[in-house]
């Protein structure tokens, strides 16, 4: 007898609020298709990224690794080739991961000649993924698309994000309001989706896994019309922050460096000669609006995606998974972008629908049971996949399959914690800067995020830690680190995130011993009992 079919669909959308979708309970952003998606499959409710910015994001939810073992830490820092990921892993089942969009891997220099153009950019495609459309930074697929659709010629990568000039109503709107020139049926999201569309056309009876990667709602803000007016600035909630920028950078030494050194011009369009960080509040309160509007855009090409599979009868033998590499922080703390150690740039989403024949009737978790909220990383897509897919996962793993959570078992031993790190060593950037001001070295320059439901404690390789209470202050802003009434925690903290970094440790051989005569591999999770004491 033939057995189902098995398809993978993988969806990342890029820099998306954890905290911004409709099913969440946003007060403004529409996201009625990954709503249905919700309601249909699981919300995880407690989902972050392990770090920041994209490509290392991106090698820990590819590989199911913690950045403190791949160590690709930056964007374009080279992933170890040592590494198996998850398109490598599916390939062991028969399947040929195709990517419509991009993964942001730099390739490991070890394996390529010195000539080869792989090790000019950071944008290399994930070992073991096929190309279904490669859309890096210089966007030619879609930039050739638009071209052939009758769009000027000179369209290129610096112009094609250029808003339209004179646009009615901009000059009582923020810099982000201007739509670009392109209609909503030819933007990169609508090319992408279309690309997938024509691909999943000739591969109905057959096993497929397709990971659809749109660059949305990443910068620049900018978004076609209707949706560059969907959303109201009038009625945006402000960004979390104090009063002043000066109040703001007295927290911690890191944190004035950022303020001082991410520029507007990453953010919006135009020859902003100014800091993010000293953005007009006509502007921030516009970004958020058109980042919103983003979203409800990708949310569009998604219902797109979800009918057809639904009426070409392959929706119940599809498992569609829909994260993010990363959140965005969107002016809270006067901060732009992915950086530091707020919530807002590693709290992101995860839904995943699985087909109804995916558990026994037993196994069943139905109506508000289904939003999850144990903790949950990015590390833990990679293993579930698999795990639906009845693979092997890889024994390097720090990730567990979240199957178990499905079907209503949460695990004794499951993390009551998640962790996070940040590396701002920025090679070939502002790595002089950091010479100069902090006089630290590139190896140095890291932080990383110890984060309950209580507690958040942020350890720095060289720079002073910080410590909150989540409870009372859940907008981050009272560093705690040197109140004598929390001593006792900072250490408990302290001594936790140390067994967690030792519990973490490269285990690919360790567990392998020949001493008997014979070889013994033991195999099993790396957490039997509890974690803590």
């Amino acid at each position: 007898m033939k057995k189902k079919p098995k398809n993978v669909l993988f969806i990342t959308a890029d820099q998306w609020r954890g905290d911004s979708l409709g099913c969440v309970g946003h007060s403004v952003v529409q996201t009625p298709h990954l709503d249905q998606l919700a309601r249909e499959g699981y919300l995880f409710r407690k989902h972050y990224a392990q770090t920041v910015p994209c490509g290392p994001s991106r090698a820990s939810l590819y590989t199911g690794l913690y950045a403190m073992n791949h160590r690709s830490v930056n964007n374009g820092t080279p992933l170890n080739a040592r590494f198996t990921n998850i398109a490598l892993e599916a390939r062991k089942s028969g399947y040929d991961p195709t990517l419509f969009g991009y993964t942001d891997t730099s390739v490991d220099p070890r394996e390529f000649h010195q000539q080869d153009p792989l090790l000019t950019t950071y944008e290399g495609l994930t070992p073991g993924m096929s190309s279904g459309v490669t859309l890096t930074n210089n966007q030619r697929p879609w930039i050739a698309y638009l071209i052939a659709k009758g769009y000027d010629h000179s369209l290129n990568q610096h112009t094609v994000y250029d808003p339209v000039p004179n646009y009615p109503g901009a000059n009582k709107r923020g810099a982000t309001f201007s739509p670009p020139v392109y209609s909503d049926k030819d933007s990169s999201g609508a090319f992408l989706t279309d690309e997938l569309l024509k691909w999943l056309s000739v591969r109905e009876d057959e096993n497929w896994f397709a990971h659809l990667s749109f660059l949305r709602p990443h910068p620049p803000w900018i978004a076609p019309e209707p949706f560059n007016a969907m959303y109201d600035p009038e009625e945006i909630s402000k960004p979390i922050r104090r009063k002043t920028l000066e109040q703001e950078s007295k927290q911690h030494i890191l944190l004035k460096m950022l303020h001082a050194q991410i520029p507007t011009k990453k953010f919006f369009p135009g020859n902003h000669n100014i800091l993010a960080a000293e953005t007009s509040e006509q502007d921030v309160l516009q970004a958020r609006a058109t980042y919103y509007g983003l979203m409800t855009e990708v949310d569009h090409n998604l219902g797109r995606l979800f009918n057809y599979l639904k009426e070409s009868g392959q929706y119940e033998s599809t498992l569609i998974v829909f994260t993010s590499d990363h959140g965005e922080q969107l002016g809270d703390h006067y901060l732009f972008g992915k950086v530091g150690y707020f919530d807002s740039s590693y709290a992101i989403p995860l839904i995943i629908r699985v087909p109804e024949n995916s558990f026994p009737a037993s196994g069943k978790i139905t109506g508000s049971d289904k939003q999850i909220n144990a903790f949950t990383e990015a590390i833990d897509v990679m293993p579930t996949i698999l795990d639906w897919l009845e693979a092997e996962i890889p024994e390097e793993c720090d990730g567990c399959s979240l199957m178990p959570l499905l079907g209503g078992n949460v695990p004794e031993n499951w993390r009551t914690e998640v962790h996070w790190e940040f590396d701002f060593r920025e090679i070939g950037s502002f790595q002089p800067m950091i010479e100069q001001q902090f006089g630290m070295s590139p190896d140095q320059c890291s932080l990383t995020v110890f984060r309950d439901d209580r507690y958040k404690y942020v350890h720095m390789t060289a720079l002073p830690p910080l410590f909150f209470d989540l409870k009372e202050d859940p907008e981050e802003f009272v560093n705690r680190v040197d109140d004598p009434n929390f001593r006792n925690l900072v250490l408990e903290y302290t001594q936790k995130m140390l067994s967690w970094s030792m519990l973490h440790r490269d285990r690919t051989l360790v567990n392998m011993n020949m001493k008997s005569g014979k070889l013994v591999h033991w195999k099993g999770p790396r957490i039997l009992g509890k974690m803590y004491a």
